[in-house]
């Protein structure tokens, strides 16, 4: 059995020609120049390695590939690894291709097959496009992906060695030095919802609805919370420290917590009648549950305003600005800016996250592409009510924007109003490989709904 070994030159192997790429970033004349190579190189199959590392093998496994890939004309055909530390090999899964997987960062690993005749068309057609610095691999996936979906092969096809350690941080898509890349992925994806033709157009987009209130107070901020015994007072005191111009509440979704939490809210709300403790009956609530929950109740206001358990508003004046926001930009929801910290409040990189790349001309589409839309997050109640969010602890507040953002304006405030806590009781902290899977397929699925409803319109 004969092994094939890709380091980091171009190679002509088997059936293949193969092309290394330092990363998913690439120019157009980068892609213009591995067009040439594999066009004279003859060969009907492209091996795309990404990433710094060394690829390993066999020859029956490179055949797989290419076999799957004429199966099921796909445009795109990738599968699962092994990875090698030393002497110990680790298998390394990746999630299916959708509708949905419109993300620059999407994980293919680190090898994908390409036929050849689909990506010299794909390049051909981009010619006429704005040359790209850094999107250009990002512009030609989307555009393979129009003819068929890339397939996932449910097989540790080959192995990777990396060769440095390669740490990607889940904040490197709103990190400030990463914004050209960015705005060029943005132009990019406008582009591919056109030709898809799930495209927003923000003239079209309706105004705020009237406000029918009958609430006994304006807002309410909503807590859902589970054991968070350590930072659940933190969070409530920072809440009911709001200064306002109109009456609110703070509203906390215990969710059965067994660490003291519970005893905690039962002190703090015989304390301050300003603060709502609500133990549901239901067993079977995730925080999109407990966000129902607190919304379905008569105490709940007009505007309803998020606050994670583990966090703490930056000022007294959040709450403020929040409300003030929808009266403002003529909205149905709203989103502020953080600021990342450890857990006493010192300050982590990439610092505040504003979420720069929403506008209010193209932010409705290029919410699509991201992973998240910045906090504190701001909904109408009547809204909320109409469209509850999924019964998930994970993307629920995604999947409402983007539901909300198909329809109507989502006004911003760029300002940071939210302290965000890092600490190692997070729900996103250190997340495993398998946990990344989980969230990205689960957003990735809500991006299929969105899109596909997009397209009805």
């Amino acid at each position: 059995m004969s092994k094939i070994v890709i380091s980091n030159t171009s190679l002509v192997t088997g059936s293949s020609f193969v092309y290394c790429a330092k990363s998913m970033l690439m120019s157009s004349a980068e892609i213009s120049a591995l067009a040439q190579e594999l066009s004279a190189s003859g060969k009907p199959f492209l091996l795309l390695k990404i990433g710094a590392g060394i690829i390993e093998l066999t020859s029956q496994e490179e055949l797989r590939l290419h076999n799957v890939l004429s199966d099921t004309g796909s445009s795109v055909v990738y599968s699962d690894f092994r990875e090698q530390s030393g002497n110990s090999l680790t298998e390394m899964e990746c999630i299916d291709y959708q509708i949905g997987s419109v993300r620059d960062d999407f994980d293919f690993g680190h090898l994908v097959a390409v036929p050849s005749d689909q990506f010299l068309q794909a390049v051909a057609e981009a010619e006429s496009a704005e040359p790209c610095e850094f999107a250009a691999w990002y512009r030609l996936r989307l555009q393979l992906s129009l003819r068929a979906l890339p397939y996932h092969i449910s097989e540790h096809l080959y192995t990777f060695v990396p060769s440095e350690e390669q740490q990607i941080s889940q904040f490197d898509y709103v990190n400030p030095r990463n914004r050209n890349v960015q705005l060029e992925c943005e132009r990019v994806f406008t582009a591919y919802l056109k030709r898809f033709g799930a495209w927003t157009d923000h003239k079209l987009m309706q105004p705020a609805t009237p406000l029918d209130s009958h609430s006994r107070v304006v807002a309410s901020v909503v807590i859902p919370a589970f054991n968070r015994v350590k930072t659940i007072r933190d969070a409530v005191t920072s809440a009911l420290s709001q200064q306002c111009s109109f009456s609110f509440n703070v509203i906390v979704v215990d969710n059965h917590s067994t660490d003291g939490t519970t005893e905690v809210l039962q002190e703090m709300a015989k304390a301050d009648v300003s603060l709502v403790h609500i133990v549901p009956e239901e067993l079977s609530l995730k925080i999109g549950g407990c966000w129902n929950k607190a919304v379905e109740s008569e105490m709940c206001g007009d505007y309803v305003v998020q606050l994670d358990s583990d966090d703490i508003y930056s000022g007294n004046d959040t709450l403020q600005r929040m409300v003030d926001a929808f009266n403002q930009q003529d909205c149905m929801a709203v989103v502020g800016s953080y600021r990342l910290t450890d857990f006493d409040l010192q300050e982590l990189p990439p610092g505040i996250i504003d979420h720069r790349e929403w506008t209010p001309e193209n932010g409705m589409n290029n919410a699509l592409r991201i992973n998240g839309l910045g906090a504190p997050r701001g909904f109408r109640r009547d809204l909320l009510r109409q469209h509850p969010l999924p019964n998930t602890s994970y993307g629920e507040d995604y999947a409402a924007m983007l539901r909300i953002c198909r329809q109507y304006r989502i006004g911003r405030i760029y300002d940071s109003l939210y302290d965000c806590r890092r600490w190692s009781g997070n729900s996103d902290a250190s997340l495993s490989r398998e946990r990344l899977n989980r969230n990205n397929l689960y957003k990735d699925r809500i991006r299929s709904i969105e899109l596909l409803a997009r397209k009805r319109k």
